[in-house]
C-alpha cells in the first residue's frame, strides 16, 4: 500500500482478482483563476486541486479529470469519479491497475502529483 491515504491501491475482487485499482482522495476548489489552476497541494489525506470551471452541470468534475489526465500522463478515460458528484470531497478511481504494481504505481501517481504541486 502505499503510505498516504491520498493515493492508494486497493486490489481488485473476486471477479478480477490480478487488477485493482487506485483511489485518489481529492479536495477541489472550483472557480479559480486560470492562473491558478492545477494540484496546489499534496497532503497525508487529500491532494488538493483548484480548477478555472465552476461547480454546475458538471463543469468542475469535467474539469478535475482533464487535470489529473494531464498530470498522470494517462487518457481521461481512464479516471472515473466515484464518489462526491456535488461535493468538494471527491474519490476518484483509476482501474485496471495490475496487483503486483499497484502500490509502486501509487507512490508514482503520488510523485507526479507532487511535482506537479511545485
Amino acid at each position: 500500500m502505499a503510505s498516504s491515504g491520498a493515493v492508494r491501491f486497493v486490489m481488485g475482487g473476486k471477479q478480477s482478482p490480478a487488477l485493482g485499482s487506485l483511489r485518489l482522495q481529492l479536495r477541489v476548489k472550483p472557480g479559480t483563476s486560470k492562473d491558478r489552476e492545477g494540484v496546489s497541494s499534496v497532503a497525508d489525506d487529500c491532494v488538493e486541486l483548484c480548477v478555472a470551471a465552476q461547480a454546475r452541470d458538471g463543469e468542475a468534475n469535467r474539469a478535475v479529470v482533464r487535470l489529473l489526465s494531464d498530470v498522470i500522463g494517462l487518457p481521461k478515460t481512464r479516471f472515473h469519479l466515484s464518489h462526491g458528484m456535488k461535493s468538494k470531497d471527491k474519490v476518484v478511481v483509476l482501474a485496471g491497475v495490475a496487483e503486483e504494481d499497484g502500490p509502486a504505481y501509487a507512490e508514482t501517481v503520488l510523485d507526479l502529483l507532487r511535482k506537479a504541486g511545485g
